[in-house]
């Protein structure tokens, strides 16, 4: 099964009720190709579409990804939100405290009726279940991440955890779309 946007279509038609669809937009491959589908289903899709990037400043390339971003959502008419958050507290892991302010800002930005969607996929999660394991972590933990779950006065989803980073990655490439690639996710320092 290779991705498209039909196969998309499935896994959202869960949210026909939702007014909004906040894509968290990072602007790396899998959210610009989670963005891209859902622009290609605007038309059947009632809720509007836009998007969030929240900037953790914890790369000097940070700026950059911004206007990646927001260049991207103005080129495919989508509303765009960028907010900077403090991502380096004392007593953190930074990818703790970024976690940590970016749930804190969609927190406040949800408003009922509204959901916001994380590009997590079917490689993502094994990663989460194999952290969860080497942590130690109960059945809870490794029930990994839930496709959709309830969050602040929305929900929060993901629909592309049925697909594989390979399958997402082949539509970006087949639909020529232009993504960033942060250094850091090559990163084996990092959990």
């Amino acid at each position: 099964m290779s991705f498209n946007a039909a196969l998309l279509k499935e896994n959202i038609t869960q949210y026909r009720n939702a007014k909004v669809l906040w894509v968290a937009y990072s602007g790396g491959c899998d959210s610009h190709v989670l963005l891209h589908s859902l622009v290609a289903l605007r038309s059947e899709i009632k809720a509007e579409i836009k998007a969030i990037h929240i900037n953790h400043g914890l790369s000097s390339f940070a700026p950059e990804w911004e206007e990646h971003c927001r260049d991207t959502c103005e080129q495919l008419a989508v509303p765009y939100v960028a907010i900077s958050v403090n991502a380096k507290k004392k007593n953190s892991s930074p990818e703790e405290a970024a976690r940590h302010a970016r749930y804190s800002e969609w927190k406040k930005l949800l408003n009922k009726n509204e959901v916001i969607l994380l590009a997590h996929h079917q490689d993502d999660q094994a990663e989460t279940v194999l952290i969860q394991l080497l942590r130690g972590a109960g059945v809870k933990g490794l029930a990994a991440m839930p496709s959709q779950q309830y969050f602040s006065k929305g929900l929060l989803c993901r629909p592309l955890l049925s697909f594989l980073r390979e399958e997402i990655h082949s539509y970006a490439v087949e639909h020529k779309l232009n993504w960033i690639d942060d250094p850091s996710n090559f990163d084996t320092d990092f959990d």
